[in-house]
């Protein structure tokens, strides 16, 4: 094993200790008091459903994206990609049912679709800096891993016990590891920069959505849960955008 690669497992291995040595998390009940819940149209919560449209539009571009020019990526990421950008666009779908109904069990249909997205995107990030073999190798235990916190927190809070420090890790780990090897192996890959945006984008993300009143009280016209969910859609966008200028690679 190279230094770097010790590295990452320590760090990874790291968090994983430190979720697991901490207290149970239940899911916050405060969560579903979302700051914007006008309805329009006949649709609860309007805005922070039709926010979601992003996902949906970025999913089935990128869906077009690796079949119309198949050469952006290598044959051993193919599946990566796809379901990646599947997991972007079943976010619209179970994101924009979670903000219709908001309660633990839609929420579930919310963090599933997410968790596919994350681990598909370790999987690719793997693949671009590290060995496209073990990229492929990993998509599916990760996938495995991704959905099995959720199942987990949503079994936990079915018995009163709810812990959602799985779900974290799943969440969070790869936002750790991912700026870790790209800086480590940066010369391996084109999509650097763009994976970069894409964390960035993710991070307005999380502020835009702490300041979820703070936002709607502004001017009492978007709140900042749907500022999240435009700015989140920006993140795959980003890495959608290096595949389309990525030359093919044969």
């Amino acid at each position: 094993m190279t230094w770097r690669a010790a590295v990452l497992a320590v760090a990874a291995a790291a968090i994983i200790v430190v979720a697991a040595l901490a207290d149970p998390i239940p899911q916050d009940p405060l969560y579903y008091l979302f700051a914007d819940n006008r309805p329009m149209s006949g649709i609860p919560n309007f805005l922070n459903v039709m926010s979601n449209l992003p996902f949906l539009i970025v999913g089935i571009m990128g869906w077009r994206v690796i079949a119309t020019n198949p050469e952006t990526v290598t044959p051993d990421t193919h599946l990566a990609w796809n379901v990646f950008f599947f997991g972007i666009a079943l976010t619209a779908l179970g994101s924009g049912y979670f903000h219709w109904r908001p309660d633990n069990d839609s929420l579930i249909w919310d963090r599933l679709p997410m968790t596919i997205a994350f681990m598909s995107l370790v999987s690719i990030v793997v693949a671009e800096y590290f060995s496209t073999t073990l990229g492929r190798k990993l998509l599916l235990p990760l996938l495995f891993t991704g959905a099995a916190s959720v199942a987990y927190w949503a079994y936990t809070e079915s018995i009163g016990a709810g812990d959602l420090r799985p779900y974290a890790v799943v969440q969070f780990l790869p936002m750790l590891l991912i700026p870790m090897i790209i800086s480590l192996y940066r010369a391996r890959s084109d999509l650097g920069r763009y994976i970069w945006w894409m964390i960035a984008f993710y991070l307005a993300a999380k502020v835009a959505e702490h300041f979820d009143a703070s936002l709607y009280d502004a001017g009492n016209i978007v709140s900042g849960h749907s500022i999240k969910h435009l700015a989140a859609s920006l993140a795959p966008a980003s890495l959608l955008y290096g595949l389309m200028r990525r030359r093919g690679r044969g």
